[in-house]
């Protein structure tokens, strides 16, 4: 059996949004790392959230249900949702299982920051 790593932090935007960052492999075994700091988050209308998955390796389907359930506290709260930095393979497999129709996405923090000012 291998090591399964996941980091998954929170911090405030120098521009207010707040970052979960999540990174490593994201599985049925390190979802809870990342589900507390969701559930941890406060959602709401003043302040967007950008989940920066550009560290982020693997994710399975308990992993994407950890997304759906950030996509689903932010429609309840009113709060603008950004995933940003998910590689070519996992752009793919959000693609396929429908969730580039739930999420905005953007390629950095940066460009999600930016987009929220647009």
């Amino acid at each position: 059996m291998t090591d399964r790593t996941l980091t998954a932090t929170r911090h405030t935007h120098s521009r207010g949004a707040l970052v979960l960052a999540v990174a490593g492999e994201l599985d049925h075994h390190t979802a809870p790392e990342f589900t507390r700091v969701v559930q941890e988050t406060p959602f709401g209308p003043d302040a967007p959230v950008l989940i920066d998955a550009s560290g982020l390796t693997y994710c399975d389907s308990t992993g994407i249900t950890v997304f759906v359930s950030a996509y689903q506290r932010a429609q309840k709260t009113g709060t603008r949702l950004f995933v940003v930095g998910l590689n070519a393979d996992l752009t793919r497999v959000f693609g396929i299982v429908g969730l580039d129709q739930l999420f905005t996405f953007q390629p950095t923090v940066d460009d999600a920051i930016n987009a929220l000012r647009a």
